[in-house]
């Protein structure tokens, strides 16, 4: 997709109809995200659906996230020449294709087989930029491999060891993605109930952790490979995932180790988003880990124009958390996101139809933004901004 200006909800809609005239086709995978979410229910095994789909405590987080959406209206404008249509955004001096991003989702050989292979191939095919999980059950490489020169930024979750954040960071560059992403609001995981309720964390299971064991660093530590003591490496694992011990301080010696632009993800309070410019970083996701970490917490949507305010247009502010179809993004584009991280519906598209199932979810997400975009009266994304969505009085 070199042409920035393509038709992709013209040309979606095209596809789709005319299969259903010529053929008496219907597509394999409804457009609803939430069907498509009681389909995955059906694919995937009940401790898989739980990992996915489920949230901190209740899962209020998770429910605020979509409600926060809805307290902002677009207001759509007319007679304004919306015939050709640019989706294309620039992020640390590179043009994106889609002002979306495939969001950071690990463990995705519990979802479909081929995992995070088959999630990357699809978005090759669509030009789509991808995050990858440092928790991902295929190895960095290998998914550089499939992605081609499709964009690629690297997810970190900081390890307590820092020999392995290093090599993560080495690698990563040395594999061709273009950033890191910092996951910081994960320095232990969240109280899930559902997955305490079945006992289940797929880790310890041997899923999720290619990166880790194909390191060196990781495999330094251990006093056998993990192809000879899975249990020791998995335990191990466990220990140095995470480090609560990081502060603001730490952000120098990470900055140390690469030369990638540095994004945080899991900002949510404008005085942190001010810290982080203080320290350095390059940019910024708005997100509470799509409700996953802290039960009770504010919707991401809610938190985004105080975050954007804050930055001011110093560095770039993604979204990320709640987003479901092409008019969540533009809302959040409206308010001040350069970008979105599409999460859970591509996920939910692998494990009813592998590859084609994360590409029909793109393709129709894309044929959604972009109908929404020319609807409400714009030709490029570039161009919308907060005066396109008005706030309902429940905010």
């Amino acid at each position: 997709m070199d042409d920035p200006s393509q038709p992709f909800g013209p040309d979606r809609q095209n596809e789709v109809y005319a299969a259903g005239m010529l053929a008496d086709q219907t597509p394999d995978l409804p457009a609803s995200p939430g069907e498509l979410a009681d389909l995955a229910r059906e694919a995937l095994s009940p401790e898989a659906y739980a990992y996915l789909a489920g949230g901190a405590g209740d899962e209020s987080t998770a429910r605020e996230n979509r409600r926060a959406f809805d307290r902002w209206r677009i207001v759509p404008r007319m007679l304004r020449d919306v015939a050709e249509r640019d989706l294309s955004v620039e992020l640390f001096d590179s043009e994106l294709p889609v002002p979306v991003l495939l969001a950071p989702i690990g463990v995705q050989s519990i979802v479909h087989e081929e995992g995070e292979l088959a999630t990357a191939r699809a978005a090759a095919d669509l030009d789509v930029p991808v995050v990858l999980s440092s928790a991902s059950s295929e190895t960095m490489e290998d998914v550089a491999g499939e992605l081609g020169d499709t964009t690629a930024w690297f997810q970190l979750y900081w390890s307590a060891d820092r020999d392995v954040t290093a090599s993560f960071l080495r690698r990563a560059e040395e594999a061709g993605y273009e950033a890191v992403v910092v996951t910081v609001d994960t320095p232990m995981m969240g109280w899930r109930e559902r997955d305490v309720d079945r006992a289940y964390l797929p880790f310890l299971d041997g899923e999720g952790v290619a990166n880790y064991f194909s390191d060196p660093a990781f495999r330094d530590a251990l006093d056998a490979p993990p192809e000879e003591d899975e249990t020791a490496a998995v335990w191990h694992f466990t220990e140095i995932f995470g480090d609560p011990s990081l502060t603001w301080d730490d952000l120098d010696w990470l900055r140390e180790q690469t030369d990638l632009p540095v994004v945080l993800k899991g900002i949510l309070h404008p005085a942190d988003a001010r810290e982080a410019l203080d320290r350095g970083v390059d940019g910024l996701v708005v997100s509470n880990h799509g409700g996953r970490q802290v039960d009770g917490a504010i919707g991401a949507l809610e938190a985004l124009p105080d975050v954007v305010d804050a930055v001011d247009g110093r560095v770039p502010v993604l979204f990320d958390s709640g987003v479901r179809r092409g008019a969540d993004a533009f809302r959040a584009i409206a308010l001040g996101a350069d970008a979105v991280l599409l999460g859970r519906p591509y996920a939910y598209g692998l494990a009813v139809d592998g590859e084609n199932g994360v590409r029909s979810v793109l393709a129709n997400f894309l044929a959604d933004l972009d109908l929404t975009l020319a609807l409400s009266g714009y030709d490029a994304v570039a161009d919308v901004d907060r005066s396109a969505v008005v706030a309902t009085r429940e905010r």
